[in-house]
């Protein structure tokens, strides 16, 4: 029997994901419970201490979370439709990589840095652009957004070397 065109590019199925995301929200509701329980999530004498309503928030992300995997595993029909095709999981890769890149650059040389290389490497890369477009683009948009955030604002954002020496 031949399979249609999107199931043999299929990444993944709805079925797959589903549970994917199940066990992930219940993790994050774990964390949320664990960290609500170590700050307090009872009820003081002047009222709910600080983890009182995270607790329960978490709680609810948690029997929501398990009510959805139970019902994906024990279900006799899943959905095994394509979540995702190949072609659409390479499009949202090539931006989702580049962007943890970023992330991870921003702790090592500031935001502002991280933001010039992200941008202009978008702009090379993806949109084909022309070096002489890309300088004033990648230059000009970090500094808006450091005399806007430090200056202006003075809402302090994460500084690498270059910001230290020049005293921010």
């Amino acid at each position: 029997m031949k399979q249609r065109k999107s199931d043999e590019d299929a990444v993944t199925t709805h079925h797959t994901m589903e549970i994917a995301v199940a066990l992930m929200f219940a993790a994050l509701a774990v964390v949320v419970m664990i960290d609500s329980n170590r700050v307090g999530n009872g009820w003081a004498s002047d009222g709910p201490e600080a983890g009182y309503f995270p607790f329960y928030v978490g709680l609810i992300m948690f029997i929501s979370s398990a009510a959805i995997l139970i019902a994906n595993l024990v279900s006799r029909t899943p959905n095994r439709s394509t979540f995702v095709e190949r072609g659409q999981f390479v499009l949202v890769m090539k931006v989702l990589i580049p962007t943890i890149v970023f992330v991870g650059l921003i702790w090592l040389i500031g935001i502002y840095f991280a933001a010039a290389i992200f941008i202009a490497f978008f702009m090379y890369w993806l949109g084909k652009y022309p070096i002489q477009k890309i300088l004033p683009v990648a230059i000009l948009i970090p500094l808006a957004l450091f005399v806007m955030f430090e200056i202006w604002f003075l809402v302090p954002l994460p500084k690498g070397p270059v910001e230290a020496m020049l005293g921010y």
